[in-house]
């Protein structure tokens, strides 16, 4: 295996995690990344720390954890660091979100307040629910270039070899491509005329591809999925990915929905409900934020039913979806679902499903991954759109050419295959002629 392992350059020396959005999200993942390193705490839910897999023959019965079957950045060598409105230190904005015990947070004040956020790209016209005095100033084209100088300060300083950005900042409001996100030429000059349509996330991921650094974009934003940004990333031999973390009730979807289908088992409606009161929860209660959640929430049924292929069990589905800001409730979302499912002769079935989970104990373990993950990539000489990194994501992002696959069993398959390719061993395509021929 070693003499695979060479052809992906070493994790050597320090990694800068940069996150875009010191919230919930980001300083629920720096705190327990903190945590797991000082012993007070364990990193469940992360596949990178925790997830074994499975090697050549099932009669050969060899496994191996994933962070020893490929070279990933230890924890040790993670330096974090970003981007916030507003100026709190990453101990205080922690306190303020009430994810984490005050118990647990005093263990870690000594590491998390020295964590204060640059400040940040942020514009009240996509993000009107929030605001803060920590703002950058200047044209789209000077912002981008505080940007690109914010990311190589950073490196600097504290001498890290490497970089990742995971945005981990609230949904912008809903956009479509327009005629300045076709191209790199049309993007730049874009950028020159300050144009309106250049959203903050654009600018973050345009800095990251210029700066040779990995970019996850863990929201429903229009960031750096269109083809100006995908062909800079190709050109510039950098790894993106995307979108918005997968973590509550699309998790759930992307579990139970392929089952279903599995079954043949119909469907005539989901009805999606939740309440949330973080800042997330704050941000989405504004209609035109609210819509590009609903956008990236809703295709997730449509693709893995499948309803033009199976028109008997799925034509006439109802897939609605709705978000509620609910302040008494915090990071701790409660979603319900009601599935009206059908069955053998017709017959109606209902399931219905209430997860009261944590949001941010949810995505913390995605951001870690990503962030190992997309420095992986980069050391593997991977580049552009990482379709094998769809299991993190709700709305994943892919080549303009093929659908995105949602099915979560089909992207932790691809996943697994693809970290065996890396370390040349043998692919597992579950045929079940690795022992019956041997």
């Amino acid at each position: 295996m070693d003499q695979f392992k060479s052809k992906v350059g070493p994790a050597d020396g320090k990694l800068a995690v940069l996150l875009p959005g010191m919230g919930a999200v980001a300083t629920t993942f720096i705190a327990g990344v903190e945590a797991v390193k000082a012993g007070l705490g364990k990193p469940i839910g992360s596949l990178t720390q925790m997830a074994h897999i499975r090697l050549g023959k099932r009669s050969e019965k060899r496994w191996a954890m994933l962070k020893d079957l490929v070279p990933l950045a230890r924890l040790d060598d993670l330096v974090f660091g970003g981007w916030d409105p507003i100026p709190d230190d990453a101990y205080t904005a922690a306190a303020k979100a009430k994810v984490l015990s005050p118990e647990h947070l005093a263990q870690l004040r000594p590491s998390l307040s020295q964590i204060k956020p640059m400040a940040a790209v942020f514009d009240r016209n996509v993000v009107k629910r929030l605001e803060g005095a920590n703002v950058k100033k200047g044209t789209k084209r000077e912002l981008a270039n505080q940007l690109i100088q914010d990311i190589r300060g950073f490196m600097d300083k504290n001498k890290c070899s490497r970089a990742v950005m995971v945005w981990c900042a609230s949904t912008e409001a809903y956009q479509e491509a327009g005629p300045e996100h076709q191209s790199i030429a049309a993007f730049e000059k874009a950028l020159d005329a300050n144009h309106p349509n250049i959203y903050p996330s654009q600018l973050y991921a345009y800095a990251a591809i210029m700066s040779g650094v990995p970019y996850m974009n863990g929201a429903p934003n229009m960031s750096c999925d269109f083809p100006a940004l995908v062909d800079l990333a190709e050109k510039r031999s950098v790894a993106i990915g995307g979108k918005d973390f997968k973590t509550g009730q699309t998790l759930m979807k992307t579990i139970i929905a392929p089952g279903l289908k599995a079954r043949m088992l119909g469907m005539e409606g989901w009805f999606s409900t939740n309440i949330l009161g973080n800042r997330d929860g704050e941000v989405l209660d504004d209609p035109a934020n609210f819509k590009t959640k609903e956008v990236s929430k809703l295709s997730v049924l449509e693709q893995i039913l499948e309803p033009e292929r199976y028109p008997e069990l799925y034509s006439n589905l109802q897939h609605k979806v709705s978000i509620h800001y609910y302040k008494p409730r915090g990071d701790n979302k409660e979603g319900w679902d009601n599935i009206d499912i059908v069955g053998w002769m017709g017959y109606p079935m209902q399931i219905k499903v209430n997860f009261l989970c944590r949001d941010s104990i949810l995505a913390a373990p995605i951001v870690l991954d990503l962030a190992l993950f997309g420095d992986l990539a980069a050391r593997a000489g991977m580049k552009g759109i990482q379709e094998w990194l769809s299991f993190y994501f709700k709305s994943p992002q892919h080549a303009a050419s093929v659908y995105p696959e949602h099915d979560l069993f089909v992207q932790k398959v691809r996943l697994e295959n693809n970290l065996r390719y890396l370390v040349g061993e043998e692919l597992i395509n579950y045929l079940g002629s690795d022992y019956t021929n041997e």
